[in-house]
């Protein structure tokens, strides 16, 4: 147990959490950017991805980092859903410009999503967002977005979109040769199978694993960690998805993570591809 805290901490140490919820937010969430920055640092982490979804995120973490005295950086990102024009090339370009890093397709105003319900906190009735035409094929305005991450060497994540749609949408990004991220298959309402994410992964595509889906008992710790194997460490990488009201701090459940993911006898070399290097991929 010990030797597992000890290597813990030493995989801490220049790892990246791209995927966490932050204050100031329409929705409760336990801390601002600037603490969670400040507790990572403590930890030597490298980075973090303030995730909002409904602004975007690269100025306020340009802010943090010229403020925060820490070595941890902040970065940030875009998701498409309403309150930014849904499927806005524009929003998309501005963010990019502005230094976001990932673009996430629609995540609570997906049609897939919505199927499932409100979300804890969603505030107002909105017709769904689906990415594809009467026909099958992706509307014009996603192959812009594409082009327009693709042209500032960003990552097009597909948030919570379907997972039928998902596949189309990763298929057709990587056949133009985008940055493209398959987003937490394990969340009950993206659940994909670990052979289609390995079909992806085949692709180029990186497949994000979030401690929350286990946390909130989608996924057992075994299941993820056999999931992680056959798709390959060096095509995922871990992320927390977490920062909700009353829950423990990202860093925490980040460490966490790790912690469990070595009990499930995965190696230092493993959790460098997925707290480190593939993250540094994105961050670029």
């Amino acid at each position: 147990m010990e030797d597992v805290r000890q290597l813990t901490a030493e995989l801490m140490r220049g790892a990246y959490d791209l995927h966490i919820h932050t204050l100031p937010s329409v929705f409760k969430r336990k801390m601002d950017g600037m603490e969670i920055v400040r507790e990572a640092d403590r930890a030597g982490m490298a980075g973090v991805m303030l995730k909002s979804h409904y602004e975007p995120t690269a100025l306020r973490a340009e802010l943090i980092n010229r403020y925060s005295g820490c070595r941890t950086k902040a970065y940030g990102g875009l998701a498409l859903n309403w309150p930014v024009g849904g499927l806005n090339v524009y929003a998309v370009d501005e963010a990019l410009k502005a230094g976001a890093k990932i673009i996430w397709m629609p995540t609570r105003d997906a049609a897939n999503s919505l199927v499932f319900g409100d979300m804890e906190g969603d505030f107002f009735r909105r017709p769904g967002i689906t990415l594809t035409c009467e026909n099958g094929r992706l509307k014009d305005e996603v192959y812009e977005i594409m082009d327009t991450v693709r042209a500032n060497d960003g990552w097009l994540a597909t948030g919570h979109i379907s997972p039928k749609e998902s596949v189309l949408l990763c298929k057709e990004g990587r056949a133009r040769k985008v940055n493209m991220i398959l987003t937490h298959p394990e969340f009950p309402r993206t659940t994909m199978p670990k052979e289609t994410q390995k079909e992806l992964a085949d692709l180029g595509v990186l497949v994000e694993k979030n401690w929350f889906n286990v946390a909130q008992k989608a996924v057992s710790i075994y299941q993820m960690a056999e999931n992680i194997r056959y798709v390959g460490a060096e095509r995922c990488y871990i992320a927390t998805d977490r920062g909700q009201y009353g829950m423990p701090s990202p860093t925490e459940e980040f460490r966490r993570f790790i912690g469990a993911l070595l009990e499930q006898g995965m190696s230092e070399e493993e959790l460098s591809f997925l707290a480190r290097k593939n993250p540094e991929r994105i961050i670029g």
